[in-house]
């Protein structure tokens, strides 16, 4: 009975630490194509532009391999040969981590484990300062001499009472995806394309994930 209950208390602590070990967070992403729009609009640009993408991350708790995650702030700029719909075309990625270089470490190996597909080649990975703010009026990002948004609630919630002309999904799964007004964006250069500057349009998701 004795071994039944350590055996018991074992597998308590062993699902503890796994729910524990969750890592959980704030998440927005910016599009360089509007993901909220009438038909026209949508496919006017589904083979011309959105092949551009800002991916935020704002981890509020949890850990990978080991290495506690809170408060690590990442940003990921991902280009592609096509529109991002397109699961078969090619994509870099450019990603700029705020945390210590064990976090780095950790952050990069979970990418890649879970986010390949949507991050394709990550040709750089480096430290650096990010800002993101999440508050009632929206998120603001910042990452100096790399990418910047500021994303705003749509204020008549339109991608809730037309679900049908919301076009795609969000590269990172979210558990209560929304789509958002996207005030300004841009991404300053790099490895993976030259700059480029996004203004007034519904590009945006955002919500909360967990992985």
């Amino acid at each position: 009975m004795r071994m039944i209950k350590t055996i018991a208390a074992s597998l308590v602590l062993l699902c503890s630490s796994t729910a524990l070990a969750a890592v959980k967070g704030d998440y927005v992403e910016v599009r360089t194509a509007s993901v909220f729009a009438g038909a026209c609009h949508y496919n006017g640009e589904l083979v011309t532009t959105g092949r551009d993408a800002i991916l935020a991350w704002k981890i509020t708790e949890g850990e990978h391999n080991g290495v506690n995650l809170a408060g690590v702030k990442a940003v990921a700029v991902v280009s592609s040969d096509a529109n991002l719909s397109d699961d078969k075309a090619t994509r870099k990625s450019e990603i700029l981590i705020d945390g210590t270089d064990a976090q780095m470490s950790a952050w990069t190996a979970m990418l890649k484990e879970q986010s390949s597909a949507a991050l394709g080649e990550i040709v750089s990975v480096k430290r650096g300062t990010v800002t993101f703010n999440h508050d009632k009026n929206g998120y603001t990002l910042d990452a100096a001499g790399f990418a910047s948004a500021k994303v705003q609630a749509m204020p008549d919630g339109g991608c809730c009472k037309q679900p049908n002309l919301v076009w795609y999904e969000p590269l990172t799964k979210l558990t209560d995806r929304k789509v958002g007004y996207t005030a300004t964006a841009s991404y300053a250069g790099g490895k993976i394309g030259t700059k480029w500057d996004r203004a007034n349009e519904n590009s945006a998701f955002y919500g909360s994930f967990t992985r």
